[in-house]
This record gives structure tokens, sequence and C-alpha cells, in this order.
């Protein structure tokens, strides 16, 4: 196994898709000559040609537009959205077209793509370089949201996410685009879509979480083990569809629930979450679920350290439900 980055692991799976199928064509906002503002498309601009990763001009309709036509014709497009708030100008394509082919065809045209791009803080980017609007997409029926925690993930769940028949929204946490380092496998292998995994046992609390609130959620968790309190981390890689089953398992093991996330905290995935656990495992908690998440405001420049859901906010709600 090679020692990579999430930066890398992606650029790896997209250079080895492209390399097997010469369907998938890369397109986005500098994601050419420049190879990407994080630089996760570098060189594959140099080894596949500007007619397979394409410089699109400053607009993020157009480039979803563009991939929708792609896809209908049979490409395969993974086209770049530069940060996840830019996203927006897309957002009609995106749920009324994207989203609804496959279903408005009966299925004889899935418009098979994902679209990449960058989401959270961490980069003190201020409102508009640092949302997590994954909730705002995965209420749309048609569209399938992927979140990955580390590099061998990202990698694995981007080369299922392309060889996927539905269209992805592929989201990227920036935060830990090369913090987050680790062993890779080398050559071809996927992560399915909606399976959750468990990164830490615990027998006391459940902690779910994706992208880079994971290694808030183990700072936390080691920090609680200190005080006699075992948590169990669920990290969901897929966020739609929603590996239910595997949070319902480990609720049922430690009869408690706390849920951490970046996006603010009205109508978040960690509201869905705290539901569908009290519809199928009420009587298996010990203590009410809990979030931790972001807060109902836009995202600050100067307080984004207190914004985000990061281990001291936790720890004291995993202590809390621990000794409800």
């Amino acid at each position: 196994m090679a020692q990579m980055n999430m930066v890398q692991a992606i650029n790896d799976a997209l250079r080895l898709e492209m390399k097997r199928d010469d369907r998938v064509v890369v397109l986005g906002e500098d994601v050419g000559k420049v190879g990407g503002v994080f630089r996760v498309t570098a060189g594959l601009y140099d080894e596949f040609g500007d007619e397979r990763v394409i410089d699109t001009p400053l607009s993020e309709g157009g480039i979803i537009g563009t991939a929708i036509g792609m896809a209908l014709y049979g490409l395969v497009p993974v086209p770049e959205i530069q940060f996840a708030d830019f996203i927006f100008p897309a957002y009609d394509q995106i749920v009324s077209e994207l989203a609804k082919y496959r279903y408005r065809s009966g299925g004889e045209y899935p418009c098979k793509m994902v679209i990449r791009t960058p989401v959270g803080g961490g980069i003190r980017g201020g409102h508009y370089h640092s949302q997590s609007p994954e909730a705002q997409f995965i209420h749309v029926a048609g569209l399938k949201v992927v979140c990955p925690s580390n590099a061998a993930d990202a990698k694995g769940l981007l080369l299922a996410a392309i060889r996927d028949p539905d269209p992805v929204l592929f989201f990227e946490p920036k935060r830990v685009y090369r913090a987050a380092k680790g062993e890779v496998p080398e050559g071809d292998y996927t992560v399915p879509l909606g399976q959750a995994k468990v990164v830490r046992p615990g027998a006391d609390v459940t902690i779910v979480t994706w992208g880079a609130m994971v290694y808030e959620a183990l700072d936390a968790a080691n920090k609680a083990s200190a005080e006699g309190v075992e948590c169990e981390i669920v990290d969901l890689r897929t966020l739609w569809p929603l590996d239910i089953d595997s949070v319902v398992a480990s609720v049922k093991k430690t009869g408690r629930l706390v849920v951490v996330h970046e996006a603010p905290r009205s109508c978040g995935l960690g509201g869905e979450i705290v539901s569908l656990v009290n519809e199928k495992a009420f009587l298996h908690l010990e203590a009410p679920p809990v979030r931790v998440t972001g807060f109902d405001t836009p995202f600050p420049y100067t307080l984004e350290m207190e914004y985000l859901p990061l281990a001291h906010r936790i720890l004291p709600a995993v202590l809390a439900t621990a000794k409800y």
C-alpha cells in the first residue's frame, strides 16, 4: 500500500478511472492546466489532454448543464464545483434536471455523473467558502450523497460513485484534504456506497458523524475514555442512501446517541438520523438523542473554531448523555 493524503487518493482514483474508461471526462473551473484550486486534478490535463480535462468558464449552471448533456449522450462526466458554496447557481440544474432524468424517462436515461466539490470549514474561508450544504441535496429524490473522512475511503468511494448508475454528489472535506494521511491500496478497488463503518468500537455512547468531524469525534472519544465512557463512532461515509441499519445496531448496543455535523442544526441530516433512531430503536434508548452541530447562522470568519462542533463541544455532550 502507498501512503497518501486525500488529495492524492482522489487524484489517483480519477486517473485510474480515466485510464479504464475513456468515457470519463473531468470539467470545471481551473481543473486543467492549473490542476484545481486545491490541486486535486493536477497532472490530468497533461496526461489526458484538453478534450477530457476541460477548463470551463466561471458558470456553475453552465458546468452542470454541460455535464448533464454529456451524460445523456453516453459520456461519464465528473464536474468539479470549486467550493460547495458556489454550487447554488447550479441548484436548479441539479434538482430539476439531473435528479429527475432517470425517473422521468422510466430508467432509459439515468444521467450518470459525479459532482465533486470541497465542503466545510477549517481554512478560515468565512461564509462564502465554508458551508456544508448536504441536507439540501439529501432532500432531493434521485441523488446520492457521499462524504469520505480518509484517503482510502475517498479513493474507493469515488471509484464506486463514478461507476454508479445514479448521479452522485461527492463532498470532499477540505479541512482534511492534506491532513488525513494513511495507507491507500494501489490499483482498482471500490468502497460500496450506502455502507457506514464503525471506526471506533465502544459500549456506552454511539457517535454518528462523517467527513472532517470524524477526527473531532475520535478526539472527544479518547478524552471520554479517560473518564470511563467508551464511545462507538460510526462514520457514515455515504450520507444518502443512509445506512440506518448500522446506526441502529450501534444504538441498540450503547443505548445512547450523539450526532455530530458541521452544517447548521435546524433541518440538518442529524435531525433525520435522530428521527429514524427514535422510530427504529426507541425502546433501546437510555437517554434522549443529542445533536452537536454548527449554529443557525452564516459561517463566520473570526469565530470559526467556535462555530465548528470540535472535540471541546462534543465531549460535554457525550458525558452528559452517558450520565443521563
